[in-house]
């Protein structure tokens, strides 16, 4: 009898185990764009994206509830749709590029907010300087992607930064230029 108990504890364990193991996601870059606004002279928006971003979500839970998400950003791959204005955006006036390369984000927390809903908690880190932000998580559901044959998810990011949080153009004052920076983020990842 006791042999049997044990060995019932044991699959049970087992089973509950393979539920809970951390799955790894990566982003699937042509299927997912990085997108951000800002005010300028405080009557319309210049938007433009980043086009160079690798990022990676851990979770064991397949509602994505406990997500792990980690992201590198190349600050040289910044598009406008102006050349002119890439290359200001690249310089000392604002990203800095050449001597930080980089902009990264990390995770440290998420908080369900209903059905497929969150709240991303992470440090953002630009220009060397690093904050706690926060946004706002959808996931979106996940299908098999048929091409690849692999499951894919798809997760959208919402949120707003301050400019002025990182020493980004900061010799801009608003209304010139806004303060906000509004995040739009479309992502597809891959499980692996």
């Amino acid at each position: 009898m006791k042999k049997n108990g044990l060995l019932l504890s044991l699959v049970a364990l087992l089973t509950l185990t393979a539920f809970t193991e951390q799955q790894f996601w990566t982003l699937d870059p042509p299927h997912s764009q990085l997108r951000f606004s800002i005010t300028h002279l405080g009557i319309s928006d210049i938007s433009g994206t980043f086009n160079d971003v690798e990022a990676t979500i851990k979770s064991s839970k397949e509602d994505f509830s406990d997500a792990q998400v980690e992201a590198v950003i190349q600050v040289a791959s910044i598009n406008t749709n102006n050349s002119y204005r890439d290359d200001h955006l690249k310089g000392p006036d604002f990203f800095e590029a050449e001597q930080y390369p980089l902009i990264t984000f990390k995770s440290t927390g998420i908080k369900s907010l209903g059905t497929g809903r969150y709240k991303l908690e992470g440090d953002l880190t630009i220009k060397g300087k690093t904050k706690k932000i926060s946004l706002d998580m959808w996931y979106r559901g996940t299908v098999e992607n048929p091409q690849t044959k692999k499951p894919t998810a798809g997760i959208k990011l919402s949120g707003t930064i301050k400019r002025s949080d990182f020493g980004v153009g900061t010799a801009y004052p608003a209304p010139m230029l806004g303060e906000e920076v509004y995040l739009d983020i479309n992502a597809e990842y891959q499980k692996q």
